[in-house]
């Protein structure tokens, strides 16, 4: 498997290759199809693991790859389903330590996850747009979005 791009720009797969045509799908929609060889060229610098990933909505993906493991995500989906919180009510309500927490809130707001908010006067978090899409494409509920 290889990644491939059309004149127009559109990212495929290619799946299988003759000498006159290519078997491609479309990893966002899943379409397959026949083109031309020569209409297609090599995508060079993107992994086709990467390329694949494309079927996984884009909000979807960023919280998946932000999420290191099962608290790192029930972090996010306590702030999204019962935020904001502040500081010290994650440090209390939760079993991470200090450093933990920091290190999982810094790698959410990288990500676009999340965001500092102010909370009965105290620096708090709430989960920014982007998160709430792509929990809720993961947990199958419809998105505000």
């Amino acid at each position: 498997m290889r990644t491939v791009r059309d004149d127009s720009g559109t990212v495929y797969l290619l799946l299988k290759e003759s000498s006159d045509a290519c078997r491609v799908r479309n990893p966002e929609t899943g379409e397959e199809s026949y083109r031309d060889s020569d209409e297609l060229e090599p995508v060079s610098g993107e992994s086709t693991l990467t390329t694949a990933a494309r079927a996984v909505p884009e909000p979807a993906r960023r919280v998946l790859t932000a999420t290191p493991d099962e608290r790192a995500l029930g972090l996010l989906v306590d702030l999204r389903e019962r935020g904001p919180h502040s500081v010290r009510h994650l440090l209390d309500d939760t079993d991470l330590c200090e450093s933990d927490l920091l290190g999982l809130l810094t790698e959410f707001r990288a990500a676009g996850l999340v965001e500092e908010t102010r909370v009965l006067g105290e620096r708090g978090y709430a989960t920014t747009d982007r998160a709430d899409e792509g929990l809720a494409r993961l947990t199958g509920e419809k998105s505000d979005q």
